[in-house]
């Protein structure tokens, strides 16, 4: 998976400048996630990985497959990966392609695992705080994890900040035995 990743990463960036650059970022996101999940379809994927079909044949596929979801520019990304032999990383390029959108639109996905339900009020003053924080825009989802006695684990990209007592109790044993 590690392999794909790498492969996938220099064809996410030349795809997020051309959205990016062409003013498409939302339909390219949108197609780009279509076409990751399609060729993840097992029918799909036996046929893109035969060796009887041409690189034009496979583009061909994968465009009647997105319909109206691949305009002109996404279509010659498609024919590229295609000659290249890449059209099975399209799900790693998306995943990519959706890290550098929010790094360029300065916004940032956090999972927030509480002992309990948090109410509007509550997630909205964690946002504003992890906003002034981060100095991104925040987008949050909740999770509940009873195991965590009280306060919350908050899950930002990299960053994992963990203020549970359940967290505090692990790290006191830890100490205690050190």
């Amino acid at each position: 998976m590690a392999e794909q990743s790498t492969v996938a990463r220099p064809y996410a960036k030349a795809a997020f400048e051309y959205a990016r650059d062409h003013g498409v970022l939302d339909s390219w996101s949108e197609s780009l996630a279509w076409a990751g999940a399609i060729v993840k379809e097992p029918q799909v994927a036996v046929r893109l990985g035969s060796a009887k079909l041409t690189a034009e044949q496979k583009t061909k596929l994968l465009t009647e497959l997105l319909a109206d979801k691949a305009d002109d520019g996404f279509k010659r990304f498609l024919a590229t990966l295609a000659d290249q032999r890449r059209l099975m990383t399209l799900s790693a390029i998306a995943t990519h392609f959706e890290h550098l959108r929010a790094e360029h639109e300065q916004r940032i996905d956090v999972t927030v695992v509480s002992a309990y339900k948090l109410d509007s009020k509550q997630q909205t003053k964690l946002a504003n705080a992890l906003k002034k924080r981060l100095n991104r825009e925040i987008s949050i989802t909740t999770q509940v994890d009873k195991s965590l006695i009280g306060g919350v684990i908050l899950r930002a990209g990299d960053t994992v900040i963990d203020g549970s007592v359940r967290g505090r109790l692990t790290r006191l044993s830890e100490a205690l035995t050190a």
